[in-house]
C-alpha cells in the first residue's frame, strides 16, 4: 500500500515539516498578560506530542501598541514575549513538530477603547462594521513607524527560535492597504495596485534585513474580496505572483473572502451546515498557476478531505485547526490505523464564537482542549474497578460513561427513550445542524467498543437503582421545557421543543416569544418561517439570541431575514387569552408599563428549560454524600470523599441540565471532571 499522503514530508526551504497537517495560525485565547505561558504551551505540545507536522500560533499576534487586541492575542510587541516562545518552540520541536506564528497589525480591526486607548490607525478613515472604530488615517511617520514595529516583531520570533513567521494580509492592516475600497491615500502609498502594495514589501524587506534571507517568512491573504469593488481574483493572483517574485516570501497561505462583517467572517471560516472546503480549489487555482509552497485551511474537518488536498496537489501544507481542537491525537490515529476512532469536529464554532465574545476558546464536546495543565486527553486507569450507574444517554451521560469505562470501570447506563441524545437528537431534527449528532455518535461508539451496557426504554426508579448496587449514581437527566409563566396559561402556548420534533404544526400567524434566546427558539423560526407563516419574533432583551453568538447566527438571519418575519426586540409577553378561534396576546415591557395586543393564531414560548432531577432527589436519602459535591476537590482535581451519611451505599452526583440550564459543553465538562477522579 501507498504511503499516505498526508503523512508524507514537506520541504519548505530548510525546513522539513514531517507531514502535510498543520493547525492555522489561530488564537486560543490563552495567554496571561498577552504572553504564551503554561496552558498556551501545553495546548501546542499536546498536539505536538500526537505528530501533527506545523504548529502555527498566534492568530494575529500584535506587533505594535495601536494595534491592540480585541481578544486576549500574544504581544508581539513585547521583548519578554521571547523566553516564553522560546520554551513553547522548543518543547515541540523535541517531538519533531515545526513551529511559526502570525504576526499582523490590525489596523481598523480593534478598538480605540482598548489597551492603551490610541487611535486605530488604517489606510483610510473608513469604519469597520465589525469593530466599529473609525481609524485614523496613517501619516508618513506612522508608516515608517509601523515598519520598524513590523521588523521589531520578527526579530524577537527570530530570536525565540521559531521556524518562521507568517503575515495576516487579510482584513488586518496590510490587505487595508492592498483593498481599493479601504485605502485612499495618495502615492506613494494609495492609488495604483503598485503603489496599495508598496507597505507590504517595505514591511517585508525590513524583516528580511533583521531576520536575514534564510528564516521562513510567509504570507496568509485573500486572493479575492468578494465585495463589488474591492480585490477580485485577478488582481489576487497578480499580487500572488508578486510575493512569489519578491524573493522575499516563503510561502503564500491562501483564503478568500471578507471579514470585515460577521457574515463575511463566516463565509471565509463556515460553521455548521455550511459547505465543507469552500475555498480549496481556489487556492489550488492559486497554486496552479503561481507555481509556489501553498498552505490553505477553512472548514477542513475531516481527514478524506485533507488527504485530497494533498493528494490532489491543490495545496502542499493543509489546516485541520477546529478539527484539531476537537482531538489533538488526529496524526497519531491516522498513523495507527485508528481513523475511524478521530472524535469529529462538528462545526458547532463554539471555539471562535467564543473568543469573538472575549472568552477562551472551547471545543463544544472536548472539555479538555484549553485545560491541558488540569484535564487529560488521554483518560488514565483508576486504581480500583468500580460499578458505576449513569442516567440518562445525552451528551453529559455518554461522556460521563465513556471516561468511567476508560478508567476501567464497570458501567451501566439507563435511558428512558428508545435511543441516546437528549436535546442533541432534537436540535439535530434541524437540517442544518444534523451534525450536532455525531457528538451523540462518537460517544456510543466509544461506549460500545469499552463494553458500556446501555438500557434503553428504561425508566429509572429508585428502588431499581438500588437493586444495581453501585458504588457511584450520576444523574444526568437533562432538563424540559418551562412552559408555565404568571398570566401566561400552558394551555393556550406551546413551546419550540413542540415545533422542533413536530409534534405540532405551525399557525398561520405566529408570535415566537424568545426569553432564553438560545438556539430552540431560532431552530423553531427557521421551521415556522418556511412555511410562509407571518411571524414575529420577541424578546425581552435588547438584543435578540443572546445566548447565540456571532458566527453561529450568521445562518439563521440568512433563513429568517424575510418579508413575513419580524423581530421585535425589548418587549415581553404578559399573557394569552382566548379570542374566539384565535389568540390575543397582550404585551407589555420592562422598561415602561404598557399594554399592547397581538391578534394571532399561536403563540410559541421557549423560556429555557428546568432540571428533571426527580431521580435525584429520590436517591438522595440513601447516597453517602447526600448528593454533595466538594467543588475545591473538583476545580483542583482531587477525588470526591465527602459522607453525610454512614449508612449510604453508593456516591450520588447529578450533572449538566440535570442541575440547571447551561450548554452541551457544560454537560461534558461536568461529566469529565467529575468523572476523571472517580
Amino acid at each position: 500500500m501507498a504511503q499516505d499522503p498526508l503523512l508524507q514530508p514537506f520541504q519548505l526551504k530548510h525546513l522539513t515539516i514531517k507531514n502535510r497537517l498543520m493547525m492555522t495560525a489561530h488564537e486560543p485565547a490563552y495567554p496571561v498578560d498577552g504572553m504564551p505561558t503554561e496552558l498556551y504551551r501545553a495546548y501546542h505540545v499536546e498536539r505536538a506530542k500526537a505528530g501533527i507536522g506545523l504548529t502555527m500560533t498566534a492568530g494575529s499576534a500584535a506587533v505594535a501598541k495601536d494595534s491592540p487586541p480585541v481578544f486576549n492575542n500574544i504581544l508581539a510587541y513585547k521583548d519578554e514575549v521571547v523566553p516564553w516562545l522560546r520554551e513553547l518552540t522548543d518543547a515541540c520541536h523535541e517531538h519533531g513538530t515545526a513551529v511559526m506564528i502570525q504576526l499582523t497589525h490590525l489596523g481598523r480591526r480593534t478598538r480605540w477603547d482598548k489597551a492603551d486607548w490610541l487611535p486605530a490607525v488604517s489606510a483610510s478613515h473608513h469604519r469597520e462594521a465589525s469593530h466599529r472604530a473609525f481609524p485614523k488615517q496613517a501619516e508618513d511617520w506612522d508608516i515608517d513607524r509601523l515598519i520598524r514595529d513590523y521588523a521589531d516583531a520578527a526579530e524577537r520570533m527570530h530570536a525565540a527560535g521559531l521556524d518562521g513567521i507568517e503575515l495576516q494580509a487579510y482584513g488586518h492592516l496590510m490587505d487595508q492597504f492592498w483593498s481599493p475600497l479601504t485605502n485612499t491615500l495618495e502615492a506613494p502609498y494609495g492609488g495604483s495596485l503598485d503603489n496599495r502594495l508598496r507597505f507590504t514589501f517595505d514591511v517585508l524587506r525590513a524583516i528580511r534585513e533583521r531576520v536575514g534571507p534564510e528564516f521562513i517568512v510567509g504570507v496568509r491573504y485573500t486572493g479575492d474580496e468578494q465585495l463589488p469593488g474591492g480585490l477580485n481574483a485577478d488582481e489576487g493572483l497578480d499580487i500572488s505572483r508578486r510575493l512569489k517574485d519578491s524573493g522575499m516570501v516563503d510561502f503564500l497561505n491562501v483564503v478568500r473572502g471578507h471579514i470585515d462583517t460577521d457574515p463575511g467572517l463566516t463565509d471565509v471560516i463556515p460553521v455548521q451546515g455550511m459547505p465543507s472546503a469552500p475555498h480549496l480549489d481556489f487556492a489550488g487555482e492559486i497554486k496552479r498557476q503561481v507555481d509556489f509552497p501553498t498552505f490553505h485551511g477553512a472548514k477542513i474537518q475531516d481527514v478524506g478531505t485533507a488527504r485530497f488536498a494533498i493528494e490532489s496537489g491543490k495545496v502542499d501544507m493543509i489546516g485541520m485547526t477546529r478539527a484539531h481542537m476537537a482531538d489533538p491525537h488526529i496524526v497519531r490515529k491516522i498513523m495507527e490505523g485508528r481513523e475511524e476512532e478521530i472524535r469529529p469536529c462538528v462545526g458547532a464554532n463554539y471555539c471562535l464564537d467564543r473568543i469573538y465574545q472575549g472568552g477562551a476558546a472551547y471545543c463544544i464536546h472536548n472539555a479538555a482542549t484549553g485545560r491541558e495543565t488540569t484535564m487529560p486527553h488521554d483518560i488514565p486507569r483508576a486504581g480500583q474497578r468500580r460499578r458505576i450507574l449513569v442516567i440518562g444517554a445525552g451528551p453529559g451521560g455518554l461522556e460521563a460513561a465513556r471516561v468511567a469505562a476508560e478508567r476501567g470501570h464497570d458501567v451501566v447506563v439507563l435511558e428512558a427513550m428508545s435511543q441516546a441524545g437528549g436535546q442533541v437528537r432534537l436540535s439535530a431534527q434541524s437540517e442544518r445542524r444534523r451534525e450536532m449528532i455525531a457528538i451523540i455518535d462518537w460517544r456510543l461508539a466509544q461506549c460500545e467498543k469499552l463494553g458500556v451496557e446501555i438500557r434503553y426504554n428504561c425508566w429509572a426508579e429508585a428502588d431499581d437503582v438500588r437493586q444495581e448496587n453501585p458504588d457511584v449514581v450520576i444523574v444526568a437527566t437533562g432538563g424540559y421545557p418551562i412552559e408555565d409563566k404568571p398570566g401566561v396559561g400552558h394551555d393556550l402556548v406551546v413551546n419550540s421543543w413542540d415545533i422542533l420534533s413536530g409534534h405540532i404544526k405551525p399557525g398561520h400567524r405566529v408570535l415566537l416569544f424568545d426569553d432564553a434566546g438560545d438556539h430552540p427558539a431560532l431552530q423553531a423560526a427557521e421551521i415556522i418561517a418556511r412555511t410562509g407563516a407571518e411571524l414575529e419574533i420577541m424578546t425581552p432583551d435588547r438584543t435578540f439570541s443572546a445566548e447565540i453568538m456571532a458566527m453561529n447566527l450568521v445562518p439563521y438571519m440568512r433563513a429568517l431575514q424575510r418579508p413575513n418575519v419580524t423581530f421585535t426586540p425589548t418587549y415581553r409577553l404578559k399573557s394569552v387569552e382566548r379570542n374566539g378561534n384565535n389568540l390575543l396576546a397582550r404585551i407589555t415591557s420592562d422598561y415602561l408599563d404598557l399594554d399592547h395586543e397581538r391578534h394571532v393564531d399561536q403563540v410559541v414560548v421557549n423560556y429555557g428549560i428546568t432540571p428533571m432531577a426527580d431521580i435525584y432527589f429520590d436517591l438522595k436519602p440513601h447516597a453517602s454524600n447526600g448528593g454533595e459535591v466538594n467543588y475545591e476537590d473538583l476545580i483542583v482535581g482531587k477525588p470526591q470523599t465527602v459522607v453525610r451519611n454512614e449508612d449510604g451505599r453508593f456516591q450520588l452526583f447529578r450533572i449538566g441540565d440535570a442541575v440547571e440550564s447551561r450548554n452541551i459543553h457544560a454537560a461534558i465538562y461536568d461529566a469529565l471532571r467529575l468523572t476523571i477522579d472517580l
